[in-house]
């Protein structure tokens, strides 16, 4: 007599699970961008991961960068970073004190920025860290909906990742660029030079990002 043996389901990834979730109920469009409630983007990953925990790093001050605010997620033994600049509804980096810059339009105010902004930041940097194990990242791909749906007959993962430790490369279009650009662009006096070191000192620049920082200053 043979017995039947029952097919095995298969393993989804964290990220496979994560961005099988339909965000859109959740997002909002502000200035041509797509924002997804941090409360919903938290919660979501606790259900399909309960083990998710996050960290809020240190938030960095630079005199000519402005504040820049981390965050680190660890789900099912893996840990990946974030870090996004405090800017204002201008996408312009904010200061300890407010400071002007010049436009074809005349000179324009950015204010400095308060407690208020840096956490704002802080759950927007986390969003974007969630999104990194999948949790809405088609939306920063562009897209209207999730890649796939997720099966009852798949069952969550248990390997273990190592964290990384290597520097990230800033390449043109990262979701950090347009803050590096207006930096760029803010600061052209200092020259190429000054700038690529002050910013290769946070982030390796691909040739792309070195080109264009060319560009941007002329």
């Amino acid at each position: 007599m043979t017995t039947k043996t029952k097919p095995q389901k298969k393993t989804m990834t964290t990220f496979e699970r994560l961005s099988s979730i339909n965000v859109n109920k959740f997002a909002e469009k502000k200035n041509n961008l797509t924002y997804l409630s941090w409360a919903f983007a938290w919660s979501e990953t606790k259900r399909a991961c309960p083990d998710a925990t996050y960290e809020i790093g240190e938030t960095d001050y630079d005199a000519d960068l402005g504040f820049m605010c981390h965050t680190s997620v660890t789900i099912q033994g893996e840990t990946l970073s974030m870090w996004l600049p405090v800017m204002d509804g201008a996408n312009k980096s904010m200061k300890k004190s407010k400071y002007t810059y010049s436009t074809r339009y005349g000179e324009k105010e950015v204010q400095g920025a308060t407690s208020f902004d840096i956490n704002k930041t802080l759950m927007r940097c986390l969003v974007k860290n969630l999104a990194m194990f999948g949790m809405g990242i088609y939306i920063y791909a562009g897209e209207d909906m999730p890649t796939t749906t997720p099966s009852t007959d798949i069952v969550s993962p248990t390997p273990k990742a190592e964290p990384s430790d290597t520097r990230s490369t800033l390449n043109v279009g990262d979701p950090r660029w347009s803050a590096m650009a207006n930096f760029c662009v803010e600061n052209k006096t200092l020259g190429y030079k000054k700038l690529t070191d002050k910013i290769g000192a946070k982030y390796d620049l691909s040739a792309a990002a070195l080109s264009e920082i060319k560009n941007l200053i002329k």
